[in-house]
């Protein structure tokens, strides 16, 4: 008896800094989506393509869904991160441990418009200190709502990863496949050294600053062996440009090196990274300057 092929989409929603993306690294075993601790890293839609034995499970990657929405960015990312609900096979739920916050509220408010089956999965169980706790924290959490199944995972460590994977695919529908077995991403390679830029500035830059840059590809081509890439820095004020070049160009040189051993490990390729700041103000509050800087409604 041959097993059926089965594909379909996935959503991984929940609030900002749940480990989302950190998860869909795992399960693909490549990175491909950025990561930091800081809230709200990620701010477009990612697909990630799994494709094995008989399935191939299409996860979409999500912006946090949060209660701020007083800025265009904060607006846009709610808006894509909610957009993926309703098209989608399975969505997975992720939580932070066992706290629970007035956005995870807003996030299990969405799911109740949702028609397809919606697994919890509780990420970092491995910073749990006493595991005797698991059980009645388990339960509720589980009489929050009827889930398909209750999860506890570590998407740093791996713990359970297989047991989440294993209860997504179950869940998908008899399909033949919808991307080559070789495709991990929809996304092309210079949204990925973008991304790859951004995150590398978002772990180097304090608490607020990060939320006021953007980066953009300029040029990207490759001769002689060497892509060479060179990428914009938009931040919102003149007094964060010095701040991102820093003293002597110190963090923009750190920044470039960094972004580029990713970038090269990315493409297996010799990467030539050139980095500029440039000055866009309010950028982050502004519709129209979101949606020129790739920030679009229908990704």
């Amino acid at each position: 008896m041959n097993t059926p092929f089965r594909c379909g989409y996935v959503a991984l929603v929940g609030r900002p800094n749940v480990g989302k993306s950190t998860l869909l690294n795992r399960i693909l075993g490549q990175k491909i989506s950025i990561t930091s601790r800081r809230p709200q890293t990620t701010r477009h839609r990612l697909l990630g393509i799994k494709t094995h034995g008989n399935a191939q499970l299409i996860y979409v990657d999500t912006p946090g869904i949060h209660d701020y929405s007083g800025r265009a960015m904060n607006r846009h990312m709610n808006r894509t991160a909610s957009s993926v609900l309703v098209d989608v096979d399975v969505v997975v739920f992720m939580l932070d441990g066992f706290k629970w916050t007035r956005d995870d509220e807003l996030v299990l408010s969405k799911l109740e418009a949702v028609d397809c089956p919606v697994i919890l999965a509780i990420n970092k169980i491995d910073l749990l200190a006493n595991r005797d706790e698991l059980l009645p924290k388990l339960q509720a959490l589980s009489d929050k709502r009827a889930f398909e199944q209750v999860v506890p995972i570590s998407a740093v460590k791996g713990d359970n990863i297989q047991a989440l994977e294993d209860a997504i695919e179950k869940l998908l529908p008899e399909a033949p496949a919808m991307f080559p077995e070789d495709q991990i991403t929809d996304r092309p390679v210079r949204f990925l050294a973008a991304e790859l830029v951004r995150e590398k500035l978002f772990r180097k830059l304090g608490r607020e600053l990060p939320y006021g840059l953007t980066v953009e590809i300029e040029s990207f081509k490759t001769e002689a062996n060497v892509t060479h890439i060179h990428a914009l820095i938009w931040v919102e004020r003149k007094s964060q440009k010095n701040i991102v070049i820093g003293k002597q160009g110190r963090v923009l040189k750190e920044v470039g090196t960094e972004a580029r051993k990713d970038i090269e490990a990315l493409i297996d390729a010799r990467v030539n990274l050139k980095l500029w700041v440039k000055l866009k103000e309010g950028w982050a509050d502004d519709e129209r300057a979101l949606h020129s800087l790739g920030y679009t409604h229908d990704e």
